[in-house]
């Protein structure tokens, strides 16, 4: 079976200070640090770009896991942002890294259910392919569309990129997942002539009405119950969304937890961004994973620490 070998996460060293500029965005230091939860937002160096956040996670994986290049056959990136359209990304990463002419490459447009489909997705190409090694890259830079003027979304977004090794000796093993879309409502958060809009009111109520169904029922799907559940990982959409997804499960919040104060709703990668240090800890043994937002789409499933 195809899991989780390893997690690599990078975050650019320059932060922007929300408690700083609270007040001139409309919104106060108490709202930011109770509500918001981000105290910081990571921001890319503008020479980076897309491409330059990717190849920092590899590199960063291949450092912390040595795998020779040429050993891995599937190279995906969940990105709404890249560079270019045209080629895509994995393509260019491809290039860049020196991978084997048979490495199979290709993009997931995706937002911030983007990892948790992009798990499913790449286990079981692997799966049906009968490869044994794949990275999966989140590098979803959001300030490159947010108004820095708009308060509904210039206090929430931060920059960062992941990778995630999986193969078939993994430290966790993938259970089954569960999907969803409310495409009637995708466009209360949408890209309109390349600035994000969103609806905030809407994405809460999105996110607290669907979230907490969705969790119950993956558990159920897996076996488990919600005690028997070490950690929820969930999209840092905002403290407030994370807290409040917690309260409707009736959970203690520290079973549910807000990791990102530092550096923001970094889209796709939030949850593998949590999963470098969760995994860390090994009495989390059974996790659930659950991302939601863009396009009204939400994703979980339960992963299993193989023993």
């Amino acid at each position: 079976m195809i899991g989780i070998a390893s997690i690599a996460a990078y975050l650019p060293s320059s932060r922007i200070d929300n408690i700083a500029r609270a007040e001139q965005l409309g919104s106060t230091p108490e709202q930011v640090e109770e509500r918001i939860g981000f105290r910081k937002l990571a921001q890319m160096e503008p020479e980076n770009g897309t491409f330059g956040l990717a190849i920092a996670a590899i590199r960063q994986l291949l450092l912390q896991k040595p795998i020779a290049p040429e050993s891995i056959e599937v190279l995906v990136v969940v990105t709404q942002n890249p560079d270019r359209n045209i080629p895509h990304l994995s393509a260019e990463l491809h290039g860049v890294l020196g991978l084997p002419d048979r490495c199979a490459c290709f993009d997931i447009g995706l937002g911030c259910s983007g990892y948790v489909y992009g798990l499913s997705v790449v286990s079981s190409f692997m799966q049906a392919n009968g490869f044994k090694t794949g990275v999966l890259v989140t590098a979803d830079p959001y300030s490159k569309v947010v108004d820095q003027g708009d308060k509904n979304t210039s206090l929430i977004f931060g920059d960062g990129a992941t990778a995630t090794l999986l193969n078939d000796d993994p430290v966790f093993d993938l259970g089954v997942f569960s999907f969803g879309t409310r495409g009637s409502e995708a466009d209360k958060l949408a890209c309109n002539d390349s600035v994000l809009f969103m609806n905030g009111r809407a994405v809460f109520n999105f996110a607290a009405t669907h979230v907490p169904a969705d969790i119950r029922q993956v558990a159920e799907k897996n076996g488990v119950t919600l005690a028997e559940i070490d950690c929820f990982v969930v999209h840092q959409g905002s403290r407030f969304i994370v807290e409040t997804i917690a309260d409707r499960l009736l959970l203690d919040r520290q079973r549910v937890p807000f990791l990102a104060a530092e550096y923001g709703n970094t889209v796709s990668s939030s949850i593998p961004m949590m999963l470098v240090e969760l995994m860390k800890n090994e009495a989390n043994k059974t996790l659930v994973l659950s991302g939601f937002g863009l396009g009204f789409s939400w994703a979980s499933t339960v992963i299993k620490r193989r023993e």
